[in-house]
């Protein structure tokens, strides 16, 4: 049998940073110490409950001292769900340690020169500002503190809610969340109420069995509504029941969907969703744009920072009318229809045929004829034999997903070598990664970063790369 390893408790730590993962940062005895839920300026006990050879984590056990910059988290689940970390620390504070993060990822990883970069442009909502969540069923409920000395034996072990962070089989039940405008909260709450009242089963990650297993809400500025539930296994009685009662307490709902899920994972982007009612997408406007979203397509969660993002990648692009662009991982066509006035052609590449169709649709909806659309994966569409078909491309635009580029399609912009590339990230480490790898050819000229997720460590963030 293992022993298990008893950690100390370090006593009045000063809290002096907050690293790049979100996490804040103290020090004992020349070791950096990593914990949660304190920012700069506080002092605590902090139990350590993994020690390594250059840092140690742990969580804090006390406060002895609270910092100027703390104030009072709004929401209850804080500290707890593992979301909006930062709800502690004012949000000019929070903007300025971002903007901190950009810095140091873009030198210690892209190692390149830097040009002054632009102060980050705020996010005007704190609160109800996105526009898509997913939420996990499960019978294995996390407990918190209260829970467990209210006497949790009397509780119900099914939760509707988010996944505890690295314990994906745990989920703490949800009751109000401020990360999306109502009726989000109202609608995920009446969900859970009726699975237990028909006592339905809540998935196990586990095991891998249960019948309610996801539900994701989306929303519009328009005020359209798609709901899309995921099921393990087909019922179909049952799942009649569910949506027709979702269907008749909340009217408002523009769109509910649904899709049988049997597999080992949550993603259903390979998988054929049903319309129970209403149509297949939603609508947004975006400027003079209207945008068709389907269920599977990827739009901005912030919405009303969404314009803002597109018009600063058309700045950067400095389009005069006869430039012929490309658009990596397009999605539904956003930013390729907002720019397409700007110049002479664009191309959009993406790997899921459906948001492709929705790129098509859109174009057509705002009644742009200069746009073209390609299904597949970037790696293997964006080749020498397309660009000699297509034409060369003056401006390339990149807006990769979280792990950002491959390496094949970095050489494939080496070779290729357009003017300019504009490089929009939601990851500044693996942004500086690429641009490490880009800067053999090309210089950073502009920066802008967008806070497209307050309270939380992530940042938005636009590049300019010319060549040298």
């Amino acid at each position: 049998m293992k022993k298990r390893i008893k950690h100390p408790v370090l006593e009045k730590l000063k809290v002096e940073n907050i690293g790049a993962e979100g996490k804040a940062i103290a020090k004992h005895n020349g070791l950096i110490v990593f914990t949660t839920n304190l920012v700069p300026g506080d002092v605590a006990d902090i139990k350590i409950r993994s020690k390594h050879k250059n840092y140690m984590q742990g969580y804090p056990v006390k406060i002895h001292k609270y910092s100027t910059k703390r104030i009072t988290p709004f929401c209850d689940h804080f500290g707890v769900c593992g979301g909006c970390k930062w709800q502690q620390l004012q949000y000019e504070e929070q903007l300025r340690y971002k903007h901190q993060h950009v810095i140091e990822n873009l030198k210690r990883i892209g190692k390149t020169d830097l040009p002054e970069i632009n102060s980050i442009i705020p996010s005007g909502k704190q609160i109800n500002y996105r526009n898509k969540l997913e939420f996990a069923f499960s019978d294995n409920r996390w407990f918190t503190d209260k829970e467990i000395r209210s006497d949790s034996k009397n509780l119900s072990r099914k939760a509707l809610g988010f996944h505890i962070q690295e314990m994906f089989n745990r989920v703490l039940d949800i009751k109000k969340c401020y990360l999306q405008e109502e009726p989000s909260n109202d609608i995920r709450n009446a969900v859970r109420d009726y699975a237990l009242e028909n006592q339905l089963d809540f998935f196990n990650h586990k095991k891998k069995e249960g019948f309610l297993r996801n539900l994701i809400l989306r929303n519009t500025s328009t005020g359209e509504w798609m709901i899309i539930f995921s099921f393990y296994k087909e019922e179909k009685e049952v799942i009649s029941g569910l949506l027709r009662y979702i269907s008749q307490e909340f009217p408002e709902i523009t769109s509910i969907l649904y899709v049988i899920n049997p597999k080992g994972n949550d993603t259903i982007n390979d998988l054929s969703l049903r319309l129970y009612k209403g149509r297949n997408y939603i609508t947004e406007e975006i400027g003079d744009y209207k945008f068709k979203i389907g269920p599977k397509s990827f739009f901005q969660p912030n919405t009303a920072l969404t314009g803002t993002l597109y018009k600063i990648v058309s700045e950067f692009s400095g389009l005069t009318g006869d430039e012929i662009v490309y658009d990596l991982y397009t999605g539904i066509g956003t930013i390729a229809n907002f720019i397409s006035g700007y110049c002479r052609k664009v191309i959009g590449i993406d790997y899921i045929p459906e948001a492709i169709e929705d790129a098509k649709e859109n174009s057509r909806i705002n009644n742009i004829s200069n746009t073209e659309f390609i299904s597949g994966d970037v790696i293997d569409i964006f080749t020498e034999q397309l660009v000699m078909q297509k034409g060369h491309p003056d401006v390339i635009i990149v807006d990769p997903p979280r792990s950002g580029m491959h390496k094949k399609v970095i050489n494939k912009l080496l070779t290729l070598k357009p003017v300019k590339i504009v490089y929009v990230s939601c990851n500044t480490a693996t942004q500086a990664r690429d641009i490490n790898l880009l800067s053999v050819n090309y210089r950073i000229s502009k920066i802008q970063p967008v806070d497209m997720f307050p309270h939380t460590h992530h940042i938005e963030n636009i590049m300019l790369l010319e060549t040298l």
